[in-house]
């Protein structure tokens, strides 16, 4: 079996806060940064009894999501595109960039918006990349010609007011989506099992989906949404998940796969979890 996520890069929880970047975050309710440490640890050990290599760096100074660094870049081989992330997190892109660099990767800054791993999932040669809310869909081209993989552009459901209007991030000032990043709405089991919750994503991403030739579980928008079902990390044979999507977690185990899920509630205040929390260094 293809082992996916054998080396993942982690940071730290020191500057950890909250601020009003994404539907999930409210300014006043800020994390308990002892159990955000906490949770954080979890993971790390149930990755590394995984059999996953962790590889550990101080979390960046004074930024408050440099614990996400799923959204640092994506890497592939010893290459990695860096991401262009929104003002608030700008001050993570050098710490990124020395970060990979010093881990043998060649680094490709990316032209425009671009949330890394958190919004482009490598699947065997496909990669699940997202647009419109944290990427430009100009970075799907990019990262086909840079990284070589089939790029599937994919877009998930916008936020929109009580009229049913597009609402624009005040942070970023593009459009927003609940599902702002795709790894919230999708995720690779195996390069040939994914799950994914339909209602996320509108019809012309759906039917890219259902097209993929890929098994697929369904994760319901209930267990999306409120349990961050689909931001996991999957070795192929484990899966570090939620424990807050108990119907989802079923499924997996159907599919011959083991689960582990350490409870988590103040990393989810930033709008990140498991998978935010990790990216992987073994794409190939």
């Amino acid at each position: 079996m293809t082992q996916i996520n054998g080396a993942v890069l982690m940071s730290g929880t020191d500057y950890f806060r909250v601020e009003e970047l994404n539907p999930y975050s409210d300014a006043a309710n800020q994390p308990v940064t002892e159990v955000a440490a906490a949770e954080l640890a979890s993971i790390r050990q149930a990755l590394e009894s995984a059999g996953v290599a962790i590889k550990k760096v101080a979390a960046p100074v004074d930024c408050q999501d440099g614990v996400y660094v799923a959204n640092w870049g994506l890497t592939r081989g010893k290459k990695a595109v860096l991401a262009n992330l929104p003002n608030m997190r700008k001050a993570e892109e050098p710490y990124a960039e020395e970060t990979l660099k010093a881990l043998g990767f060649e680094t490709v800054k990316a032209p425009y918006p671009f949330s890394g791993q958190g919004d482009a999932l490598p699947c065997g040669n496909y990669l699940l990349c997202g647009s419109v809310y944290r990427t430009d869909p100009r970075m799907h081209d990019f990262l086909a010609n840079e990284l070589g993989f089939e790029v599937i552009g994919l877009q998930t459901v916008p936020a929109t007011d009580k009229d049913g209007q597009p609402i624009t991030n005040k942070i970023t000032g593009w459009p927003d989506s609940f599902f702002y990043d795709i790894d919230l709405a999708i995720s690779v089991l195996r390069p040939d099992l994914i799950a994914w919750c339909p209602e996320a994503f509108v019809p012309e991403s759906q039917a890219k989906i259902r097209a993929l030739p890929a098994d697929k579980i369904e994760v319901s928008l209930d267990e999306a949404m409120k349990g961050f079902a689909c931001n996991l990390v999957s070795t192929g044979e484990v899966v570090v998940m939620s424990d807050m999507a108990p119907q989802f977690r079923a499924a997996v185990e159907a599919k011959g796969l083991r689960t582990v899920h350490p409870p988590i509630t103040e990393l989810a205040k930033g709008g990140g979890f498991v998978r935010c929390t990790t990216l992987s260094l073994d794409n190939e």
